[in-house]
């Protein structure tokens, strides 16, 4: 692995790489709360293929953390990528895994000249994720941890006591704990830059997605511009069917977006597949 800083847009975020930089390049995108060294279980397994290039995201690691939710947009996170493709030469494969899946979706969606594939490992498309989220069924109550991700006291709370809030959050939400300490004590200096976590909790501050009650669906959500909320590209769906975050349903329907659309399954995985069995991503099948 060989890390680096570059500049996008005047702003400074830090890389990681891994494989021959002569080798198609493979953007992977981290979701929360994780950073670019999310991917040193992964990228071993794809750098034969691909020169893999592993960003820390803005608020996150080692890149630029800016004050304020009004940074975190998706569309400022996209604008971001966005420039780091041009940095390293369009098109590339993007894959992307819990927000780095919004954001890689968006750029598929609004710079589909820079995403030449798309893999999403757990991630999801906003329009079947707002509807399921918003029906106040299975997924709304699943999503609820989102609301009090929101709340302006979580940071604090979640830093307390070397970071044992964000440690169970982590390490017992969502599936499997996976995490052994040496990589937890990686996790927690990152965490614990100054202003990170509040930045990592603006992502969720920041998007428009509504999150129902359970049993309380929401009847007036503002329509989505659907008819710019499609995949061109192929795109390949990898799934951990035990995730407890983001339920099946929430990518129902998703082949009306993404019309050259690949599911597959990867059994005895949940949310934090990227982990667990990085040899059956290497393989493309179960």
């Amino acid at each position: 692995m060989r890390s680096e800083i570059v500049t996008l847009n005047g702003q400074a975020f830090f890389l990681r790489r891994w494989g021959d930089p002569s080798l198609p390049i493979l953007l992977l995108l981290h979701g929360f709360p994780e950073y670019g060294g999310a991917w040193q279980d992964l990228a071993p397994h794809l750098s034969h293929r691909f020169h893999c290039v592993a960003p820390d995201q803005r608020g996150y690691g080692q890149s630029w953390c800016p004050e304020g939710v009004a940074h975190y947009r998706t569309s400022a996170l996209v604008g971001d990528m966005r420039a780091l493709i041009e940095h390293i030469g369009a098109p590339v494969t993007v894959m992307g895994h819990d927000w780095g899946a919004s954001v890689a979706y968006g750029l598929a969606m609004f710079a589909p000249e820079c995403v030449d594939r798309l893999i999403i490992a757990n991630g999801v498309h906003p329009v079947p994720f707002q509807r399921e989220m918003a029906a106040g069924g299975a997924q709304s109550e699943a999503s609820q941890y989102i609301n009090m991700l929101r709340a302006p006291e979580t940071a604090d709370q979640m830093l307390a006591d070397d970071c044992a809030g964000m440690e169970s959050f982590f390490r017992h939400q969502f599936g499997a704990d996976w995490l052994e300490e040496d990589t937890l004590a990686l996790y927690k200096t990152e965490w614990a830059r100054p202003g990170r976590l509040q930045a990592m909790l603006n992502w969720y501050r920041a998007s428009p997605l509504q999150v129902a009650a359970p049993g309380k669906p929401i009847t007036d959500l503002a329509p989505l511009p659907l008819d710019r909320l499609h995949v061109r590209c192929p795109h390949l769906l990898i799934w951990g069917p035990d995730d407890t975050a983001l339920l099946p349903q929430s990518t129902k329907g998703l082949e009306a977006f993404a019309p050259d659309l690949t599911r597959i399954t990867i059994p005895d995985t949940d949310h934090w597949l990227i982990h667990q069995k990085p040899p059956r991503h290497r393989r493309g099948h179960p």
